[in-house]
């Protein structure tokens, strides 16, 4: 990734999109991952039909693909992909999601299991954590009419994780959050992996937003992969690494039924 600033449009926009970045500059950077999430609401409330939860889901995957698709000339260079760097930080992060959420589920300080649920409210305490049900947990198999539908679920969940949770995550979060903490209103001014601690530590905080049943380990994902990213300053490097870390938690919780992950 180029260390200068994201270039303005030097000619008169002509077109729908390139008038709609012209008027604001951040909606690259914000929407495709606006659209994954207004998406995954539609996933959320899909029937339970296998059916139409697999429609869903490869509904999902092409609505993300083309947001993110109509803003591909809008950034700047992914940088190197830095395989090897990747996918060992990539692999740590997964190794770490899920021990770090099982070590924080057998601690309880004043009554409360550290490794539940973030809830968030409007009166104080504006933030509390509901305690972890285990036995809440259900296997995700028995969901499924058949094995086999169970099995194109398990393939299309985790084609989404590898593709398109990445981009979109990692053009949101490293690619605009990071500099959008250093200047929100000119944030395409910001040189790409300038540190500041409200920037490394805001963010971080900010993923519990994102993973609030996963908020402790969220965190630590988080301040990784931040990390990585200031050092690298590689978007590509990130989505890789975003992406095995996806891979290799999906295929610890499919073989070992560890489905609170899923």
């Amino acid at each position: 990734m180029s260390d200068s600033p994201t270039p303005r449009l030097t000619k008169p926009p002509t077109d729908l999109i390139s008038r709609l970045v012209a008027a604001e500059p951040r909606v690259p950077w914000m929407g495709p991952y606006m659209a994954y999430l207004a998406l995954m609401f539609v996933v959320d409330f899909a029937p339970k039909e296998d059916i139409y939860r697999h429609a869903a889901i490869v509904m999902h995957i092409a609505g993300a693909g083309w947001a993110t698709w109509l803003f591909r000339h809008y950034w700047m260079g992914p940088g190197k992909p830095r395989l090897v760097l990747s996918g060992a930080v990539g692999l740590f992060a997964a190794w770490m999601w899920v021990a770090g959420q099982h070590w924080l589920e057998s601690i309880h300080l004043g009554g409360v299991n550290l490794g539940g649920t973030l809830a968030f409210g409007t009166s104080f305490p504006f933030v509390t954590i509901v305690p972890f049900d285990a036995a809440a947990v259900t296997d995700v198999a028995a969901d499924f009419s058949s094995t086999a539908s169970f099995w194109t679920h398990v393939f299309l969940k985790i084609t989404r994780a590898v593709t398109v949770v990445p981009v979109v995550e990692e053009i949101f979060w490293r690619g605009f959050i990071l500099r959008a903490f250093v200047n929100w209103d000119r944030f395409e001014s910001v040189r790409v992996g300038q540190f500041t601690w409200a920037a490394f530590l805001g963010s971080s905080l900010l993923s519990v937003v994102q993973h609030p049943a996963n908020w402790g380990v969220s965190i630590l994902c988080w301040m990784l992969f931040n990390g990585l990213f200031y050092y690298t300053r590689s978007l590509s490097c990130l989505m890789i690494t975003h992406g095995v870390t996806n891979l290799a938690l999906y295929v610890y919780v499919v073989r070992a039924g560890d489905w609170q992950f899923w």
